[in-house]
């Protein structure tokens, strides 16, 4: 939400891509509201069919697109004995390949224009793994490392792609594992301090605001950071100092 209100301040127009209605609940209007024109495509990303279709008549409605936020993202509780393949498969689809399959798609617009910018978000968990969130920590390394080869690939095009890696951010998502009992259990946390200590653990003793990661993906977008690209940038008020 807070990335798709600063792109549109910024000047674009925006597609929004989410799995349920209740997910984009008022945000196009919010957009239009700042005389940029939106639409929403309710669609699980996670099915490349489904998404491929949905990016096309994205491209139909909009034209070309000059930037791509790959935004998806699942996280699920697991430690590896109990991790089953399915779900390790629901998370790799969801968090890195429809990044993928939303280059694959959309990079040949870009290439033709001469121009184009990629932001994935991934996480300081795609730099230092975490414990019993193996395929939340490897679907974010491998976004980090597909970020790095769409940099060398399509440098030539006047393309960059960057990944930005925010820590702890007061989203619904993040709260939703602070709050999760199996969570709290296995890192021998109660659930009424989680937030309490994940905030501590942050040297500038706060959470990050969605605001703050959309900040940074503005400034990634445009014409200023040309010289930026293959590059994963922390924030994450200093929780991972590389």
């Amino acid at each position: 939400r807070a990335t798709a209100l600063r792109l549109a301040e910024d000047g674009y127009d925006v597609a929004l891509f989410a799995r349920s209605e209740d997910l984009l609940h008022g945000l196009a209007d919010d957009v239009r509201k700042l005389n940029r024109y939106a639409q929403s495509f309710v669609v699980d990303v996670s099915d490349a069919g489904a998404f491929e279709g949905a990016l096309l008549a994205a491209v139909d409605t909009f034209g070309a697109p000059s930037v791509l936020v790959n935004n998806a993202g699942v996280y699920y509780t697991n430690p590896i004995d109990g991790h089953s393949v399915s779900l390790w498969n629901e998370v790799m689809e969801t968090n890195l390949t429809s990044a993928l399959n939303a280059c694959r798609v959309l990079v040949s617009h870009m290439k033709t224009a001469g121009w184009g910018r990629i932001v994935n978000i991934s996480s300081i968990s795609g730099k230092t793994a975490e414990a019993y969130g193996a395929a939340y920590s490897a679907s974010k390394f491998g976004l980090i490392g597909l970020t790095q080869a769409l940099a060398l690939e399509l440098a030539d095009f006047g393309i960059t792609a960057n990944a930005v890696c925010p820590g702890w951010v007061a989203t619904d998502m993040a709260r939703a594992q602070l709050n999760d009992e199996k969570w709290c259990a296995l890192n021998e946390l109660e659930v009424s301090q989680s937030e309490e200590i994940a905030r501590l653990s942050v040297p500038q003793k706060r959470l990050i605001q969605p605001e703050e990661v959309a900040h940074l993906v503005s400034f990634l977008c445009s014409e200023g950071a040309r010289g930026i690209t293959g590059q994963s940038i922390n924030v994450c008020g200093g929780l991972s100092l590389h």
